[in-house]
């Protein structure tokens, strides 16, 4: 008679899951809240110690939370984007921070947590710059894949696109979000070989 393994966990279960809390914090940053990890974690009946061992610290939640946002945002204004190649990615990359930039929850992190915004967003080894790196990726080669010739690598591309962003916003946030689009199209249109 074989042996059965029995798998033990220390501790009651969770009382809620990962994506119920992913749910509940992104629920309070829309809200324009600051994120309270401890404060969720109560409200849910989690110990703070099982969110960590799920995500991580405070700034990994709010990435997280971030990616879950911004990804099917992005994704469905690359599917509305109308016209070919270059010109096509000018616009829907221009559209993508636009809304980025106007979004009232968004506007309120960048304005009021400026440091832990630039920690979150931009850091090459965090969870949201590659995500987004790779989704601008994505863009361009759907484009490639119609024939589009790229004047520069996709990945560097992305990469410097993605770059161009952050700039962007977080030059806006200081100045109180009166952004120049036509400039920033402007600049997206010489990275991707696009004439004025």
């Amino acid at each position: 008679m074989a042996s059965a393994t029995v798998s033990r966990s220390r501790g009651r279960p969770p009382a809620a899951t990962k994506e119920q809390f992913l749910d509940a914090t992104a629920r309070r940053f829309l809200a324009g809240e600051r994120i309270d990890v401890q404060a969720i974690c109560g409200e849910l009946g989690l110990s703070r110690a099982t969110v960590h061992r799920w995500c991580g610290s405070r700034d990994a939640v709010i990435g997280e939370v971030m990616v879950m946002l911004v990804v099917p945002l992005f994704r469905r204004i690359a599917s509305a984007g109308k016209g070919r190649g270059g010109k096509r990615l000018v616009d829907v990359f221009e559209r993508q921070l636009r809304v980025l930039a106007e979004d009232r929850a968004f506007r309120r992190f960048l304005e009021h947590e400026r440091e832990a915004a630039q920690r979150i967003l931009t850091a090459s080894d965090g969870i949201v710059e590659p995500r987004v790196v790779a989704l601008i990726k994505e863009a361009i080669d759907a484009e490639v894949a119609r024939g589009y010739a790229p004047p520069a690598d996709p990945d560097v591309l992305a990469y410097a696109i993605v770059r161009m962003g952050e700039s962007f916003l977080y030059a806006d946030a200081s100045s109180g979000f009166q952004g120049d689009f036509d400039r920033l199209r402007d600049v997206y249109a010489a990275l991707l070989g696009v004439k004025p």
